[in-house]
């Protein structure tokens, strides 16, 4: 089989393209460094080194391929962020509709469900949309919960002030939680059997916890045992992400986000959905992960 992966050496991407390689398949891998792709090079896999914003480069690269994986990348000075994120699900709808590609799997988010009100997540539910109409392809919309590696964001929070928070949380309500790990090897099985057909949601949870029990168990991996969560307001937050260099759009639409965690109306489908994949690592999975990168930051 012949596959295209995007998304680089990333989190997902790079343990994705090498199950792929392992079980004998042809991969090439797009990005935007050839340093970072070397790895993946040097595992058996082409690189092809372009943008996700130029469409005849992922017409180029989609052509043949048996079956692609998707991804949108970090926008890091983005104008319109839902927008641009939007745009790129158009891209992608406009090269498998040139090429034909049959089968996709497209990395999203729990809370796509969302037109509005979702930070990111609500662009994320225009590029769904994009794909949606590309007549003839198979497309499984893999929806994770928040990332493990997200809460090392709160490092120098804890650094700092000895407390983590945001503009949600302080409840007994609990947060979906997604393995970065997890979602690669339900990305790699997709791609393997290839058995989705039509349009199909399928969310991947590895656990869920609230977050006076994740900073619990955080604060026992560093020897903090009493590290709080702290609720924030969303004033509070935006105000700490523009402080801490995020560009304006990218502050504004995480709090968004986290408005929608705090409501809970980003996992309201998700309650309800019947195509939930558990995964096999639990938050504690993670916490040697987040102990390690703690320690080596200043």
């Amino acid at each position: 089989m012949n596959y295209v992966i995007t998304g680089g050496a990333g989190h997902i991407s790079k343990p994705l393209v090498l199950e792929l390689l392992k079980k004998g398949h042809q991969v090439t891998v797009l990005g935007r460094s050839a340093t970072n792709l070397q790895e993946l090079v040097d595992a058996g896999a082409k690189a092809a080194i372009g943008s996700v914003e130029d469409r005849s480069f992922l017409t180029r690269e989609f052509a043949g391929a048996d079956a692609v994986y998707l991804m949108i990348p970090p926008i890091k000075q983005p104008e319109n962020w839902k927008t641009e994120i939007g745009k790129i699900g158009e891209n992608y709808a406009a090269a498998l509709k040139e090429t034909g590609v049959k089968y996709a799997v497209l990395l999203s988010s729990v809370g796509a469900h969302m037109p509005n009100g979702c930070g990111p997540v609500s662009g994320l539910f225009l590029a769904e949309q994009a794909l949606d109409k590309v007549p003839g392809l198979n497309l499984l919309k893999l929806r994770p919960g928040y990332f493990y590696i997200n809460f090392l964001g709160n490092i120098p929070m804890i650094k700092t002030a000895q407390i983590m928070g945001s503009n949600f949380g302080g409840t007994a309500d609990k947060i979906i939680l997604s393995s970065t790990d997890d979602i690669a090897d339900a990305a790699a099985a997709a791609l393997l059997k290839l058995n989705f057909k039509g349009s199909t949601v399928r969310y991947l949870v590895s656990d869920e916890k609230n977050t006076a029990d994740i900073a619990a168990a955080i604060g026992k991996t560093i020897d903090q045992p009493e590290l709080p969560w702290v609720p924030f307001t969303d004033e509070q937050l935006e105000q700490g992400l523009l402080a801490a260099g995020l560009a304006p759009q990218v502050a504004k639409n995480y709090t968004e986000m986290g408005t929608a965690i705090r409501s809970g109306q980003m996992f309201e489908e998700y309650r309800t959905s019947p195509d939930i994949q558990k995964g096999t690592r639990s938050f504690d999975t993670f916490l040697p992960q987040f102990k390690a990168v703690y320690t080596a930051s200043k």
